[in-house]
């Protein structure tokens, strides 16, 4: 899907995927913060795949929504996605290292942020929000 296309999803399409993410932050365990993250990913067939941040004593080994939203589809056998939603009070956009992660298997992601407080939602393509991205092609064996 490339920017001009994000309007291949139909409103209740990205309904669904923001509630699922709403959702999905009900889950978060973020007991450092108290800042709590779910995120739904839209996968080509139609599957929503959801992730919420865990949190870890030991801060370096805390996970963000996001990827764990991604591992999931990933572990279930997912390659490529359309979109993820990611709900957060503020509508926060996702972090560098899920930006990358994320990029690594489809660039052209529609991402919607959500705030949970107001409801409002911004929507960017992660190629807008990690531009140049690295990626395989970087590395020597695929030159």
């Amino acid at each position: 899907m490339s920017i001009s296309s994000m309007t291949e999803l139909k409103p209740h399409e990205i309904d669904r995927l923001v509630h699922s993410a709403i959702s999905a932050r009900d889950q978060a365990y973020a007991p450092h913060s108290h800042f709590y993250v779910g995120a739904a990913m839209l996968m080509d067939d139609g599957t929503i795949v959801c992730g919420c941040n865990v949190e870890n004593a030991s801060y370096s080994m805390c996970l963000c929504a996001e990827r764990v939203a991604a591992s999931s589809a990933v572990a279930a056998g997912h390659r490529r996605w359309k979109a993820i939603a990611i709900a957060s009070v503020g509508g926060v956009t996702p972090c560098g290292a899920c930006r990358q992660f994320l990029a690594e298997f489809c660039t052209d992601t529609l991402v919607v942020m959500v705030d949970v407080i107001d409801g409002a939602r911004r929507t960017r393509n992660l190629n807008q929000l990690l531009p140049d991205a690295f990626d395989s092609s970087h590395l020597p064996s695929h030159r």
